[in-house]
Protein backbone atom coordinates (compact mmCIF):
# COMPACT_ATOMS: atom_id res chain seq x y z
CA UNK A 1 0.00 0.00 0.00
CA UNK A 2 1.45 3.38 -1.22
CA UNK A 3 1.08 6.29 1.75
CA UNK A 4 1.97 9.96 1.77
CA UNK A 5 4.07 9.47 5.34
CA UNK A 6 4.92 7.18 6.94
CA UNK A 7 4.46 6.86 11.13
CA UNK A 8 6.69 9.06 13.19
CA UNK A 9 8.57 6.73 15.05
CA UNK A 10 10.57 9.52 17.77
CA UNK A 11 10.06 12.87 19.10
CA UNK A 12 12.90 14.74 16.72
CA UNK A 13 11.01 14.72 13.94
CA UNK A 14 7.95 16.07 15.65
CA UNK A 15 10.47 18.74 17.33
CA UNK A 16 11.89 19.83 13.91
CA UNK A 17 8.04 20.22 12.51
CA UNK A 18 7.25 22.60 15.59
CA UNK A 19 10.33 24.67 15.32
CA UNK A 20 9.37 25.26 11.66
CA UNK A 21 5.69 25.72 12.28
CA UNK A 22 6.78 28.55 15.00
CA UNK A 23 8.94 30.08 12.49
CA UNK A 24 6.28 29.56 9.74
CA UNK A 25 3.54 31.30 12.34
CA UNK A 26 6.30 34.79 12.86
CA UNK A 27 7.40 35.05 9.25
CA UNK A 28 3.57 35.27 8.08
CA UNK A 29 2.44 37.52 11.08
CA UNK A 30 5.09 40.25 9.59
CA UNK A 31 4.45 39.41 5.96
CA UNK A 32 1.36 40.19 6.57
CA UNK A 33 1.76 43.33 8.35
CA UNK A 34 3.93 44.65 5.67
CA UNK A 35 1.88 43.45 2.59
CA UNK A 36 -1.13 45.51 4.84
CA UNK A 37 0.64 48.38 4.83
CA UNK A 38 1.42 47.76 0.88
CA UNK A 39 -2.05 46.90 0.07
CA UNK A 40 -3.38 49.82 -0.90
CA UNK A 41 -1.10 49.93 -4.35
CA UNK A 42 1.07 47.30 -6.25
CA UNK A 43 4.38 48.58 -6.10
CA UNK A 44 7.47 47.07 -5.83
CA UNK A 45 7.45 46.34 -2.33
CA UNK A 46 4.28 44.68 -2.72
CA UNK A 47 5.03 42.92 -5.74
CA UNK A 48 8.25 41.92 -3.60
CA UNK A 49 6.42 40.53 -0.82
CA UNK A 50 3.82 38.65 -3.49
CA UNK A 51 6.77 36.92 -4.63
CA UNK A 52 8.78 36.02 -1.27
CA UNK A 53 6.17 34.62 0.42
CA UNK A 54 5.38 31.33 -2.12
CA UNK A 55 9.33 31.38 -1.82
CA UNK A 56 9.65 31.06 1.64
CA UNK A 57 7.12 27.91 1.18
CA UNK A 58 9.28 26.21 -1.18
CA UNK A 59 12.29 27.14 1.48
CA UNK A 60 9.69 25.45 4.40
CA UNK A 61 8.86 22.23 2.70
CA UNK A 62 12.82 21.54 1.82
CA UNK A 63 13.09 21.74 5.66
CA UNK A 64 10.04 19.84 6.21
CA UNK A 65 11.04 17.14 3.34
CA UNK A 66 14.25 16.70 5.79
CA UNK A 67 12.56 15.88 8.59
CA UNK A 68 10.52 13.78 6.74
CA UNK A 69 13.26 11.78 5.68
CA UNK A 70 14.61 11.87 9.14
CA UNK A 71 11.15 9.02 10.08
CA UNK A 72 11.68 7.66 7.36
CA UNK A 73 8.99 8.49 5.34
CA UNK A 74 8.88 11.29 2.62
CA UNK A 75 5.64 12.47 1.84
CA UNK A 76 5.25 12.71 -1.45
CA UNK A 77 2.88 16.35 -1.04
CA UNK A 78 5.68 18.15 -0.12
CA UNK A 79 7.20 16.99 -3.18
CA UNK A 80 3.94 19.11 -5.12
CA UNK A 81 3.79 21.94 -2.85
CA UNK A 82 7.77 22.79 -3.68
CA UNK A 83 6.36 22.39 -7.25
CA UNK A 84 3.17 24.55 -7.10
CA UNK A 85 4.74 27.12 -4.89
CA UNK A 86 7.82 27.64 -7.26
CA UNK A 87 5.37 28.11 -10.14
CA UNK A 88 3.12 30.57 -7.73
CA UNK A 89 6.31 32.56 -7.34
CA UNK A 90 6.77 32.95 -10.75
CA UNK A 91 3.35 33.25 -11.78
CA UNK A 92 3.14 36.15 -9.12
CA UNK A 93 5.94 37.79 -10.72
CA UNK A 94 4.28 38.15 -14.19
CA UNK A 95 0.97 38.52 -12.90
CA UNK A 96 2.28 42.25 -10.45
CA UNK A 97 3.38 43.50 -13.65
CA UNK A 98 -0.95 43.24 -14.98
CA UNK A 99 -1.93 44.18 -11.37
CA UNK A 100 -4.23 43.65 -8.82
CA UNK A 101 -7.10 41.28 -10.50
CA UNK A 102 -3.66 39.09 -12.31
CA UNK A 103 -2.21 38.70 -8.68
CA UNK A 104 -5.54 37.91 -7.06
CA UNK A 105 -6.25 34.92 -10.00
CA UNK A 106 -2.81 33.67 -9.85
CA UNK A 107 -2.88 33.90 -5.36
CA UNK A 108 -6.34 32.14 -5.85
CA UNK A 109 -5.53 29.44 -7.93
CA UNK A 110 -2.37 28.18 -5.88
CA UNK A 111 -4.51 28.62 -2.27
CA UNK A 112 -6.59 26.14 -3.99
CA UNK A 113 -4.24 24.11 -5.09
CA UNK A 114 -1.44 24.01 -2.50
CA UNK A 115 -4.78 24.01 0.34
CA UNK A 116 -5.93 20.99 -0.55
CA UNK A 117 -2.47 18.93 -0.57
CA UNK A 118 -1.87 20.85 2.72
CA UNK A 119 -5.63 19.38 3.72
CA UNK A 120 -3.74 15.77 2.60
CA UNK A 121 -0.76 16.26 4.09
CA UNK A 122 -2.35 16.86 6.87
CA UNK A 123 -4.73 13.67 7.72
CA UNK A 124 -1.29 11.79 6.86
CA UNK A 125 0.51 13.04 9.73
CA UNK A 126 -2.27 13.06 12.14
CA UNK A 127 -0.42 10.17 14.14
CA UNK A 128 2.17 13.26 15.14
CA UNK A 129 -0.38 15.16 16.52
CA UNK A 130 -1.54 18.94 16.27
CA UNK A 131 -2.79 18.39 12.60
CA UNK A 132 -6.65 19.43 12.99
CA UNK A 133 -5.53 22.97 12.58
CA UNK A 134 -3.06 21.96 9.34
CA UNK A 135 -6.27 20.14 8.22
CA UNK A 136 -8.81 22.61 8.74
CA UNK A 137 -6.10 25.70 7.04
CA UNK A 138 -5.84 23.62 3.84
CA UNK A 139 -9.31 23.58 3.86
CA UNK A 140 -10.16 27.19 4.90
CA UNK A 141 -7.75 28.32 1.65
CA UNK A 142 -9.25 26.11 -0.93
CA UNK A 143 -12.31 28.15 0.04
CA UNK A 144 -10.32 30.99 0.31
CA UNK A 145 -8.22 31.10 -2.93
CA UNK A 146 -11.66 30.56 -4.54
CA UNK A 147 -12.66 33.65 -2.95
CA UNK A 148 -9.79 35.64 -4.37
CA UNK A 149 -10.13 34.53 -8.02
CA UNK A 150 -13.59 35.30 -8.03
CA UNK A 151 -13.04 38.78 -6.29
CA UNK A 152 -10.83 39.60 -8.63
CA UNK A 153 -13.59 40.35 -11.18
CA UNK A 154 -14.64 43.03 -9.06
CA UNK A 155 -14.30 46.71 -8.89
CA UNK A 156 -11.97 47.67 -6.09
CA UNK A 157 -9.63 44.59 -5.62
CA UNK A 158 -7.50 44.85 -3.15
CA UNK A 159 -4.20 42.60 -1.95
CA UNK A 160 -5.57 43.28 2.04
CA UNK A 161 -7.23 40.09 2.01
CA UNK A 162 -3.64 38.51 1.07
CA UNK A 163 -2.14 39.68 4.46
CA UNK A 164 -5.20 38.46 7.19
CA UNK A 165 -5.36 34.99 4.77
CA UNK A 166 -1.34 34.37 5.74
CA UNK A 167 -1.92 36.00 8.78
CA UNK A 168 -4.82 33.07 9.53
CA UNK A 169 -2.55 30.39 8.00
CA UNK A 170 0.32 31.32 10.91
CA UNK A 171 -2.30 31.26 13.58
CA UNK A 172 -2.85 27.56 12.55
CA UNK A 173 0.87 27.13 11.95
CA UNK A 174 0.86 28.21 15.82
CA UNK A 175 -1.70 26.14 16.69
CA UNK A 176 -0.06 22.94 15.32
CA UNK A 177 3.48 23.81 16.89
CA UNK A 178 1.71 24.16 20.45
CA UNK A 179 -0.14 20.75 20.01
CA UNK A 180 2.74 19.29 18.72
CA UNK A 181 4.82 20.13 21.53
CA UNK A 182 1.97 18.70 23.66
CA UNK A 183 1.80 15.27 21.80
CA UNK A 184 5.61 14.97 21.98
Amino acid sequence: MDTLVAPATDAAPAGALRRLYFVRFAFAAVWAALLFTTAGTLGTLGAVLLVVYPLFDVACAVVDLRSARARSGPVRGLYANIVLSSLAAVGLAFAAASGVPAVLRVWGVWAVVAGAVQLVVGAARRRLGGQWAMIVSGGISVLAGASFFAQAGTAGSSLGNLAGYALLGGVFFLVSALRLKRTT
